[in-house]
C-alpha cells in the first residue's frame, strides 16, 4: 500500500513538474502612425493558442510548451505579419513591437466577402480632425457605413438614412433638401468637414458619391466653424484609391423609378503616384401622387497625386443637377376634417404645375503632409455654388366644405460659399504623460440670395374642392427673371456671414492613456450681414474620457458655441444676433461580443439663446422671429455592429424633451424615437451562402413636425414603419430587393395651424430592385 502511495505521489509530482515546464510571450501591435491597435488577432499557427490586443495594443499568450513557433498577427484593413518565436520553459519571451501597415487592396475583398464588421466603424474620417478610436473620444459620434447604405438602398440623404442614429428626425418641407433635426435642433450639413449649410439648403446629397456619414452628437462648437451644440452630420465623399474599382449598378422600382450608377477608380500611373475616382449617376422617377416626373443626374471626378509617402494632394468636384416640384407634397384640409382625411395619393397641385431646376457644384482641394510619425499638417480649400430657378405652392385659404384657393410663388435662390481650413496634429510625452495636440485656422464666407416676392393665384374662377377635385390648367405666372437673383430687390443677400476662427486643443493621457483629459479653446471672429461691428468671442471646451475596464469607457464633456444666423421679420428688419449655446453631457461606451458590437448610452442638457424660428403668423412667407431661451435634454442609446459574423445590427432609442423659457414644448422632435435594422448573411458553410435578409423598423411617439398644439402636446399619431430586404451576392455581383412600408400603413407628418392643417404622406408599400456588377 505504501509503495502504491509513493508511486502515485511520484506520478502526480512528475506530471505537475511537466505541466509547469511551459513558457509565455507578450508584445505590442501599433499602426505605422504609432497608434495602439486594439482587437488585433494574435495566434500561434497550428495550435489552439490565440488572443486579441487590448486598448494599449498589448497581448499575452501563456501556457505554451517550449519550442519554435510561427506567430500570426492579423487585423482587418492591415497587412498580416508572421514572426518566428522561441518559447523556453518558465520564461517570458518579449516579442519586438509589431508595426502593421494598411492594406487597401485586401480590405476591399474582405468587405465583398462579408468577413468584416459591416456596420461598426472604429475611427472617424480625417475630416473631423479627431484622431483615435471612437470609443475613446469624449463625445458621442455615430458613423453610418457605406455597407449599411447599400443594405438599405438609400439613394439620397432624405431616403431614411436618419433611422440609423438615435433621436434624429426629418422635418418635411419643400422636398429637395434634407432638413435634419437632432436633440430638437436643425443639424448643419457638413461635407468633408466643411459647413455648407445655408438658409434652406444645401441640396440633399446623392449616396452614389458618399463613403460614409458621421453624426456628431452634442458639442461641436470647437471642432468646426459655426458648430451647433445639438450636433451636425458630416458627409464624407468617396476618394481615389490604389485598389482598382470598376462597378455599375442598375435599379428599378415603384413609381417609375429608374437609376443607373457607375463607380470607377484606381491607379493612373504604374508607380501609383496618380490615383483617380469617378462616380456618375442618372435617375428618373415619379411620386406616388403621379404626374411629377423628375430627373436627377450627377458626376463626381477626383484625383490624388502622391508626391511621396508623406505628401499628397486630392482635388474633387461634385456636380448635382436636380428637378423638384417644390411644395407639391403638401395636402391641406380644414382642421375639422382631421389628418389623413384624404387619400395618401391625393394631389393638391394641378398636373401642369411647373418644375423647379436646381444645380449645385462643389470643389474641394486637400493637401496632407506627414512630418514624422507624430506630426502632420492638413489644409483644405472648398467652394460651393447652388442655383435654383423655380416656384413653390401654398394655400391662400380653405373653407369647411373643402373649397380651397391656391397660389404659386416664384422661388429663385443663389448660394455661394468659400471655405479654407488648415490644422496641425502632434503627439509627444512629458514623462509618463502623453499629449495629443491639435491647432488650426478656419475661414468661411457665405452669401445667400432668395426671391419669393412675386406670386400668382391659381384658382381665379372657382375654388379647388379637396373632396371633389378637378385638376384644371393653372394660369402661367409672368414672373420677372430678366435680372439675376443676386441683383434683385436692391442686391442685398437674404443671409450672409464671414467667420475667422483659431483653435487649439491638448488631449492629455494619464496612467498609460487610460484617462484622457481634453482642454481646448477657440477664438471666433464673426461678421454678419447688417451688423456694423463684428462679434468676437472665446469659447472653451473640456472633455474627460476614462477606461473603466478594457471594454468600458466613461466620458463627460462641456462645450460652448457661438453661431451665426440671419433672417427677416415681417416688417423687413434684419435679425442677425448670433446664437449662444452651452452643452453638458456624459455617458458610457461599451464594446460587446469581443469588440464587434459598439454601444453607447448618454445623457445631455443643451441651453440656447435667441434662436430664429419661422414666424407662425406667416407660415408661407419665410419670415422669422426670435424664440428666446430653449433647453433641450434627453437620453440616447446606440448599438452598431455584429452579434455573430453572420448577424449585423443597428438598434437605437432616444428620449428628447425641448422646451422654451415658459415651459412650452418646442416643435421639431419626437419625445420617443427607436429604430432597428437586422441583417443576416448565411455562412460559407451553408448551402445558402451568398444570400442575405434584412428587417428594420422606425417608431416615433409623441412627435411634432413644425408646431405643437395649444396644450403643448402634438396632435400627430404615433409612427411605425416596417421595411425589409432580400439579397444575393458573390465576388462579382450583388442583387438586392428592398420593400418599404411592408405593412402598407398610411404614414404622414404635418402640423395644425388652427383653421386648417397640412400633412405630407409617404407612399404605401413599395419596392426597389438593384443589380450591381463588379468588373
Amino acid at each position: 500500500m505504501i509503495k502504491k502511495l509513493l508511486l502515485l505521489t511520484t506520478l502526480i509530482f512528475s506530471s505537475a513538474t511537466l505541466l509547469s515546464q511551459t513558457g509565455s510571450l507578450k508584445g505590442k501591435v501599433v499602426s505605422h502612425q504609432k497608434k495602439n491597435l486594439e482587437y488585433v488577432n494574435v495566434s500561434i499557427k497550428n495550435s489552439r493558442h490565440g488572443t486579441f490586443t487590448n486598448s494599449a495594443g498589448q497581448y499575452t499568450l501563456s501556457n505554451i510548451e517550449p519550442g519554435d513557433y510561427t506567430l500570426h498577427i492579423s487585423y482587418v484593413g492591415y497587412k498580416p505579419q508572421d514572426l518566428s518565436v522561441s518559447i523556453k520553459a518558465n520564461q517570458v519571451t518579449n516579442v519586438p513591437e509589431v508595426v502593421l501597415l494598411e492594406d487597401q487592396e485586401n480590405l476591399g475583398e474582405v468587405i465583398v466577402n462579408g468577413h468584416t464588421n459591416k456596420y461598426a466603424e472604429r475611427e472617424t474620417s480625417t475630416s473631423l480632425r479627431l484622431k483615435g478610436e471612437l470609443v475613446k473620444l469624449p463625445q458621442n459620434i455615430q458613423v453610418i457605413s457605406n455597407e449599411l447604405l447599400l443594405d438599405q438602398q438609400a439613394t439620397n440623404m432624405m431616403d431614411g438614412i436618419i433611422r440609423n442614429v438615435s433621436g434624429v428626425t426629418m422635418l418635411e418641407h419643400w422636398g429637395h433638401f434634407a432638413r435634419v433635426n437632432m436633440r430638437g435642433f436643425r443639424l448643419p450639413a457638413f461635407r468633408n468637414g466643411v459647413n455648407v449649410q445655408d438658409s434652406w439648403g444645401p441640396l440633399s446629397e446623392d449616396m452614389n458619391t458618399v463613403e460614409r456619414i458621421e453624426f456628431v452628437k452634442g458639442p461641436a462648437g470647437f471642432m468646426m466653424s459655426a458648430g451647433e451644440p445639438g450636433g451636425f452630420y458630416n458627409v464624407v465623399t468617396k476618394k481615389p484609391t490604389e485598389k482598382r474599382i470598376a462597378q455599375i449598378s442598375l435599379s428599378g422600382g415603384s413609381f417609375d423609378f429608374y437609376r443607373g450608377t457607375v463607380d470607377l477608380g484606381g491607379k493612373l500611373t504604374d508607380d501609383g503616384k496618380l490615383l483617380y475616382r469617378f462616380n456618375g449617376m442618372y435617375q428618373t422617377s415619379d411620386s406616388h401622387r403621379g404626374n411629377e416626373d423628375v430627373t436627377r443626374y450627377g458626376i463626381a471626378p477626383s484625383l490624388t497625386y502622391k508626391f511621396s509617402d508623406k505628401t499628397s494632394i486630392t482635388t474633387e468636384m461634385n456636380l448635382q443637377q436636380a428637378e423638384s416640384y417644390i411644395g407639391s407634397a403638401y395636402i391641406f384640409a380644414p382642421s375639422s376634417a382631421g389628418y389623413a382625411s384624404l387619400d395618401r395619393d391625393f394631389k393638391f397641385t394641378n398636373n401642369d404645375y411647373p418644375v423647379t431646376d436646381i444645380q449645385e457644384v462643389t470643389f474641394f482641394t486637400n493637401v496632407k503632409h506627414q512630418f514624422s510619425d507624430n506630426w502632420s499638417v492638413e489644409g483644405q480649400l472648398a467652394y460651393l455654388r447652388y442655383d435654383q430657378v423655380g416656384n413653390s405652392t401654398w394655400l391662400v385659404g380653405i373653407e369647411e366644405n373643402g373649397d380651397a384657393t391656391r397660389y404659386v410663388s416664384k422661388w429663385d435662390a443663389l448660394s455661394l460659399g468659400k471655405y479654407a481650413q488648415v490644422y496641425i496634429h502632434g503627439a509627444f510625452n512629458t514623462g509618463s504623460i502623453t499629449h495629443k495636440v491639435m491647432g488650426g485656422f478656419d475661414f468661411s464666407d457665405k452669401q445667400y440670395w432668395a426671391d419669393w416676392f412675386e406670386s400668382s393665384v391659381v384658382d381665379t374662377t372657382a375654388p379647388f374642392n379637396i373632396f371633389n377635385p378637378v385638376y384644371g390648367v393653372s394660369p402661367t405666372p409672368n414672373f420677372g427673371r430678366s435680372v439675376p437673383v443676386q441683383y434683385r430687390n436692391g442686391g442685398d443677400p437674404y443671409g450672409a456671414n464671414s467667420i475667422r476662427a483659431y483653435y487649439a486643443q491638448d488631449e492629455i493621457g494619464f496612467i498609460e492613456n487610460k484617462i484622457r483629459l481634453t482642454l481646448a479653446g477657440r477664438y471666433t471672429n464673426l461678421h454678419t450681414l447688417g451688423k456694423a461691428e463684428s462679434d468676437n468671442v472665446v469659447t472653451p471646451r473640456v472633455g474627460l474620457s476614462a477606461d473603466i475596464i478594457p471594454n468600458l469607457t466613461a466620458y463627460a464633456l462641456f462645450d460652448q458655441s457661438f453661431l451665426p444666423q440671419s433672417g427677416i421679420n415681417s416688417t423687413g428688419e434684419l435679425l442677425n444676433d448670433p446664437i449662444e449655446g452651452k452643452d453638458i453631457e456624459g455617458g458610457i461606451k461599451l464594446k460587446l461580443f469581443n469588440g464587434h458590437l459598439n454601444t453607447s448610452l448618454g445623457v445631455y442638457k443643451i441651453n440656447k439663446n435667441k434662436i430664429l424660428v419661422g414666424d407662425p403668423a406667416f407660415p408661407t412667407e419665410n419670415f422669422s422671429i426670435y424664440s428666446g431661451k430653449i433647453e433641450s435634454k434627453g437620453i440616447e442609446f446606440d448599438a452598431q455592429g455584429q452579434i455573430t459574423p453572420e448577424l449585423n445590427i443597428i438598434l437605437n432609442y432616444a428620449n428628447t424633451n425641448v422646451e422654451d423659457k415658459s415651459g412650452s414644448l418646442v416643435a421639431g422632435h419626437s419625445k420617443h424615437v427607436t429604430n432597428g435594422w437586422l441583417n443576416y448573411n448565411f455562412a460559407e458553410t451553408t448551402a445558402l451562402h451568398g444570400f442575405g435578409a434584412s428587417l428594420g423598423y422606425q417608431y416615433q411617439v409623441d412627435r411634432s413636425s413644425w408646431a405643437w398644439a395649444a396644450d403643448n402636446q402634438s396632435d400627430l399619431p404615433d409612427y411605425f414603419r416596417l421595411d425589409g430586404a432580400l439579397s444575393w451576392k458573390n465576388n462579382k455581383m450583388r442583387i438586392q430587393l428592398n420593400v418599404n412600408n411592408i405593412l402598407d400603413e398610411y404614414l404622414y407628418s404635418g402640423s395644425n395651424y388652427g383653421s386648417y392643417l397640412y400633412w405630407q404622406s409617404e407612399p404605401g408599400i413599395n419596392g426597389r430592385l438593384t443589380v450591381t456588377y463588379k468588373f
